[in-house]
């Protein structure tokens, strides 16, 4: 009865519901359901029966299972693409600055705080990076949108591609797990689609 929910800021939970593999005659393939809450403003839910937020949201989707499976194939990719060039970029910043032996040694050495802020720094994208981008994020659009016929292919990237945001949304469309997505960028466009 006392249950608490709390939200401290914007959020998205995404839960998915994989039913029974067996197909119904008259469908012709598998799809598995999207569930999804947001909250606008912080949350603080003391009791589930009475609460009433105008800062709440909730909704479902069907979705085929080959389109996430899919997807997920090309996020995986797209995340290890972004990982190569924070590498790379990583390595010409290192090369550029004189560093003494010790300070070689230590950078060698795993800070975590540094990895949080090198998953949260926005990755500078060469064209082929772009362009897969593009893709993927045109296809999440198509199976987030509220009306699919009506989602057209994208142009630019809607929100800034950090290494956190391309693991959010890979996180997003596991069905095998849910995910929390808090980075405001990628939240406000997410959101965007399911109005």
């Amino acid at each position: 009865e006392s249950r608490a929910a709390n939200a401290s800021n914007k959020e998205i939970n995404i839960q998915w519901y994989i039913p029974s593999l067996e197909k119904p005659s008259n469908d012709t393939e598998t799809k598995v359901l999207l569930l999804y809450a947001y909250n606008t403003k912080p949350v603080k839910i003391n009791n589930i029966k009475t609460s009433h937020s105008m800062s709440m949201f909730s909704g479902y989707l069907w979705i085929p299972l080959a389109r996430i499976i899919s997807l997920q194939k090309k996020l995986s990719n797209l995340k290890q693409q972004v990982e190569k060039l924070m590498e790379n970029s990583e390595i010409l910043s290192a090369a550029s600055e004189p560093t003494s032996f010790l300070e070689q040694g230590e950078a060698l050495k795993i800070i975590p705080s540094k990895n949080l802020k090198m998953n949260a720094a926005k990755v500078h994208l060469d064209g082929k990076t772009e362009e897969m981008a593009i893709r993927c994020l045109s296809e999440v659009k198509a199976l987030l949108s509220a009306v699919p016929a009506l989602s057209l292919p994208l142009t630019e990237i809607p929100f800034e591609i950090t290494l956190q945001s391309i693991a959010s949304l890979g996180g997003m469309f596991d069905p095998a797990s849910g995910c929390i997505i808090t980075e405001e960028s990628l939240f406000n466009w997410i959101i965007s689609l399911f109005h």
